[in-house]
């Protein structure tokens, strides 16, 4: 992300990441810890957070390592399909799965 933009700037970009990866309903949640049992969103809410932080910035090339690893069939789907859409979006994606 540009470092000249203003807060304001800065914070519309961060709700358009919210709304492209549809955590609208997550987006005042604790993230959790669920190894030291901390509940918090669900693992493909995770997934699709991470790969939003890294967004944030607007980058035009994204590189994800098994971004589906560990995720129910449906919601490794929906995390593809978040892809797929910014793929088509313009920018680059390059990812490994198994």
């Amino acid at each position: 992300m540009d470092k000249h933009l203003t807060y304001d700037e800065r914070m519309k970009r961060v709700e358009e990441v919210i709304k492209e990866f549809s955590l609208a309903k997550c987006a005042d949640t604790v993230i959790g810890e669920p190894d030291r049992g901390i509940k918090g969103i669900s693992g493909g809410e995770r997934k699709r957070t991470n790969i939003g932080v890294e967004l944030v910035t607007d980058p035009q090339l994204i590189f994800l390592d098994e971004p589906t690893t560990g995720l129910d069939s449906h919601t490794a789907a929906s995390v593809m399909e978040t892809l797929r859409a910014l793929a088509r979006s313009g920018r680059t994606v390059v990812s490994s799965i198994h």
